[in-house]
């Protein structure tokens, strides 16, 4: 460890590794502090039973030649040693309904996408391609989504206001179209009355220009980023947990971590989420209207995951993922479930190594689940890096939900009690804990078309060399948090040079 930086990076999630890379690539030392026993963030896996598990991370969009992930993922040079495979072209997201037997699939291609709905929905071709129009008109008014020069935010505020349920029930009468066009709301924790339409369009689009799966789990994405970053001339370590920052006058001069070493620097960005960081930092340094404001932002729902060891040669291997919901007429409402009612859907995807062919080894599905169910076991906290267990009943709560949850699954697949050879859970504390997240969320910050602005965060805070960067200031997801770093980064760069390298690192050689 250097006894200064130029840049001391706090959090080694993507937004943290990404503005570590674009800035140790500028020339800039810099030094990444994680506290976890693995970097990465919600690119973390953990191993069951010899089998890879992904925390956050089950399929990545906008990854052919020349898309905007690709195009952001050359640049920062680990496109081309990604281990990845193409999900299923005519269908790799796949929306059923309880008691409707019919498979209504998203393909991939936005030609193949009207395609296969409009097989289904013959009636319907004029709402189906209207409404990928306007997917793509939304995506085109952000600049950084689509690589241009350009304002990083659209200024007509209409953009941000319009409500996704809003416009796609404006589109048709057909209530199962509306259904599946919404279905894969679990990207983004949907929400009737707040969601904005650029949040679904932008998350939607780079996944139906192309989806894929990562093999191994998408740690590998962390795990090379922290390659490059060595390569840079950067540093990282974990098990370095910051407890402190130091000041010289209003400058941070300085981070202290719980193993009590002192690391120097000029600027510090911070990838922990902004509430956590206001803490840490100390709510002083700020003004009072700043802190109020970050701290009354509300945090998406939190989700609870189901992982399960599959029994060898059971289960058949599905390149596409499930999203299974109760009742189509409540596509929005999956949020607002009551004890008995748990769950009203969930995702379900599978893991792939690079042996897998016919037989699956594993799946993973994820339903959502409020913080406050957490209530008796609060006040616990539990890593790898400092075990803790949080008693009988813990273990309790979460078997019988995995059962509730099994259950559901049954009734889409109805031999899968057959193929489990173990099960693992994952509930709101684990995200809290391991991720960081405010109340274990899951995406961030939530984004309100009745106040739009009420959810905006600026990268720049009022301390002179403190930055933010992570899934809570712009979007979730890869994609997101990658534009999400590279607008941190535009503030010591700039926009105009940093987003000319990007496109001069994708020109035909």
């Amino acid at each position: 460890m250097k006894s200064h930086y130029d840049v001391v990076v706090i959090g080694s999630g993507l937004g943290g590794l990404v503005s570590a890379n674009i800035l140790a690539k500028a020339g800039y030392s810099v030094c990444v502090l994680e506290k976890n026993n693995q970097y990465g963030g919600n690119l973390q896996t953990f191993v069951r039973d010899k089998t890879i598990f992904d925390t956050g991370v089950h399929y990545i969009g906008g990854l052919n030649e020349g898309q905007n992930l690709y195009q952001y993922f050359k640049y920062l040079d680990i496109i081309d040693d990604l281990s990845l495979k193409k999900l299923d072209e005519d269908g790799f997201d796949i929306v059923t309904f309880e008691g409707d037997p019919n498979e209504y699939k998203h393909a991939q291609g936005y030609d193949n996408f009207i395609k296969q709905l409009v097989i289904q929905f013959p009636e319907e071709e004029k709402a189906i391609i209207t409404y990928c129009d306007k997917v793509k008109d939304v995506c085109d008014k952000f600049p950084l989504y689509g690589l241009k020069h350009g304002k990083p935010y659209y200024e007509n505020s209409n953009i941000f206001s319009l409500k996704a349920k809003e416009y796609i029930d404006s589109i048709t009468d057909n209530t199962k179209l509306r259904a599946v066009l919404a279905g894969t709301n679990y990207l983004y924790a949907g929400d009737a009355d707040r969601t904005p339409f650029y949040v679904h369009a932008l998350t939607i689009n780079s996944y139906i220009e192309s989806a894929y799966r990562c093999i191994n789990g998408g740690s590998q994405i962390s795990k090379i980023l922290i390659r490059r970053l060595k390569e840079h001339g950067g540093d990282a370590f974990k098990h370095h947990e910051v407890v402190k920052f130091n000041f010289e006058d209003k400058d941070i001069s300085s981070v202290i971590t719980k193993n009590g070493k002192e690391i120097k620097g000029d600027l510090f960005i911070s990838n922990i989420e902004p509430k956590l960081t206001i803490k840490l930092v100390g709510e002083d340094k700020f003004k009072k209207i700043y802190t109020k404001r970050i701290n009354k932002i509300e945090s998406i729902i939190a989700g609870f995951s189901l992982y399960i060891v599959l029994k060898p040669n059971t289960f058949k291997y599905q390149n596409k993922n499930f999203y299974h919901i109760k009742d189509a007429d409540k596509i929005w409402d999956g949020q607002d479930y009551t004890p008995e009612s748990w769950p009203e859907g969930y995702m379900a995807s599978m893991g792939i190594n690079k042996k897998t062919d016919v037989w699956g080894e594993s799946l993973t599905v994820m339903t959502y689940m409020r913080y406050e169910e957490m209530a008796p076991w609060e006040n616990t906290y539990n890593t790898v890096a400092n075990k803790n267990e949080r008693g009988q009943t813990y273990e309790e709560f979460k078997a019988e939900k995995a059962e509730i949850l099994i259950v559901e699954l049954e009734k889409k697949f109805p031999n899968i009690r057959d193929c489990i050879q173990e099960t693992y859970t994952s509930t709101p504390l684990s995200y809290r804990d391991y991720i960081g997240s405010n109340r274990g969320s899951i995406y961030g910050y939530v984004k309100d078309a009745n106040k739009p602005l009420a959810s905006f965060v600026s990268p720049r805070t009022k301390v002179k060399n403190l930055l933010l960067t992570g899934q809570s200031l712009n979007m979730h997801g890869i994609l997101g948090v990658t534009i999400g770093a590279v607008l941190t980064c535009s503030e010591i760069l700039g926009m105009e040079p940093l987003l000319n390298n990007i496109l001069e690192a994708n020109k035909p050689e």
